[in-house]
């Protein structure tokens, strides 16, 4: 009996071992893994698939999706969905990770807004030297960083620029401040005219602007829009920028509605509330964001003139017959409707139609009409208003009416004092406001 109870001892305790060198065996093999998982950067526990290198994939670093020949009719049908590529969309990788910036007070901020193919999803990399500005019809416009802002950073590009205005869709603000100075207005409609509003309601009620440009965000441009303006396109915009003119611009909406007579005709809806929250943020006068914030706008602060320019011989007016930069100014029959024919002779002696300025770069012309450049040179003009005349100050010649070669393009020539180079500056009565 001894010997059996000895035996079971024995046997019990070894057991007892085995068991154990089995658990510790287990462990450090699972430890071993754990560190070869640890170097290659992966968590401790199941094994990951091999994963896709980030450059391999379809629009990685920016590169165009292609689309399988057998995809394509699929991708015109989805496309038509949203108005871009979303085939093309679903394709690229997701895992990707913004940094979070949180932001305090009263400084709004924009990113960079990179361009992204809604074709093929290529991404196209932004510039950090334009910044947000808009021309007399109250279209947002990208325009070159001036040399005072660039000033103001001493050069760091890695700085925020102050903009005068934003794109719209794409900033980062304050939840608290957003709610205080008014969030969105209400009484838009749809889409345009608010980030301007916005960005006028920032600046002149205490806000800053800026874009960081180390904050890089990419952008699908859609070539059309996916949802419906009820009224036509043009009857909401023109509603919206009438709202923000009436609200923010003060006589300074006279540059707005002599360039586009036809809105004055829309209905803008009740602006007291907006009127009242101006008054209420003690904000201030347009005029003070023209000469601190946006002094190169293309609205002029001070100016002589705002309207038609009127040839004294042939009693026809400049126009700028719809052309864009680098080409010729026209002129034509006087319409007295404003539009196309509203020229602004400004206190810094430019002759100015929108966001474009007459220049004249060699003797005897052509005039065409250049981007405003602030710079005087050949873009200076000198308006006699005794002579009537208005001359070129570095070609030293003077306007004067159409050639026979062609009628419906003012030449220059060396001043003469006849009736074809005096010109009538006459400011356009403003139509009937509704």
């Amino acid at each position: 009996m001894r010997k059996f109870a000895y035996c079971k001892v024995v046997l019990a305790t070894s057991l007892i071992w085995v068991l154990l060198d089995m658990f510790l065996l287990l462990y450090f093999s699972e430890c071993n893994k754990c560190d070869e998982k640890k170097e290659r950067g992966l968590p401790a526990g199941d094994v990951l698939e091999p994963v896709q290198k980030p450059h391999e994939g379809p629009g990685e670093m920016g590169k165009p999706v292609v689309i399988p020949k057998e995809d394509q009719e699929k991708m015109k049908e989805m496309f038509k969905i949203n108005q871009f590529n979303l085939m093309a969309s679903e394709m690229i990788a997701l895992n990707r990770s913004l940094p979070d910036v949180r932001l305090e007070g009263k400084t709004v901020v924009c990113p960079i807004i990179d361009v992204i193919s809604d074709d093929t999803f290529e991404y196209m990399a932004g510039s950090d030297m334009t910044y947000g500005g808009f021309n007399w019809k109250l279209n947002f416009r990208w325009y070159p960083v001036p040399q005072r802002e660039m000033d103001r950073r001493k050069g760091d590009r890695t700085l925020p620029v102050r903009t005068p205005t934003m794109a719209g869709g794409l900033f980062s603000i304050d939840r608290d401040y957003f709610q205080e100075i008014g969030t969105y207005d209400a009484g838009m409609d749809i889409w345009g005219g608010e980030n301007l509003e916005i960005s006028f309601r920032i600046w002149q009620c205490g806000g800053t602007l800026e874009i960081v440009t180390c904050s890089h965000v990419g952008h699908v441009f859609r070539k059309a829009t996916p949802y419906t303006f009820p009224g036509g396109t043009g009857q909401i915009i023109n509603k919206n920028n009438r709202r923000l003119a009436e609200v923010w611009m003060d006589e300074f909406k006279n540059f707005f509605y002599i360039i586009s007579p036809g809105v004055t005709k829309v209905d803008y809806g009740d602006i007291s509330s907006r009127l009242g929250l101006r008054h209420k943020l003690q904000c201030r006068p347009f005029s003070w964001y023209l000469e601190n914030i946006y002094p190169d706008s293309q609205i002029p602060r001070h100016y002589f003139s705002l309207g038609e320019i009127r040839n004294v011989e042939t009693n026809q007016c400049l126009d700028n017959m719809a052309r864009k930069e680098n080409e010729k100014v026209g002129i034509f029959n006087c319409h007295g409707m404003g539009g196309n024919q509203v020229f602004s002779y400004t206190a810094n002696k430019e002759i100015r139609t929108d966001d474009l300025c007459l220049d004249v770069s060699k003797l005897n012309g052509p005039v065409t009409m250049l981007k405003c450049h602030h710079l005087k040179g050949n873009q200076l003009w000198e308006y006699d208003p005794v002579k009537l005349t208005l001359q070129h100050v570095n070609s030293n010649q003077c306007l004067d009416k159409a050639t026979e070669e062609d009628s419906q393009v003012p030449s220059i020539r060396d001043c003469n004092g006849s009736r074809s180079q005096q010109w009538l500056l006459r400011n356009v009565t403003l139509p009937e406001i509704f």
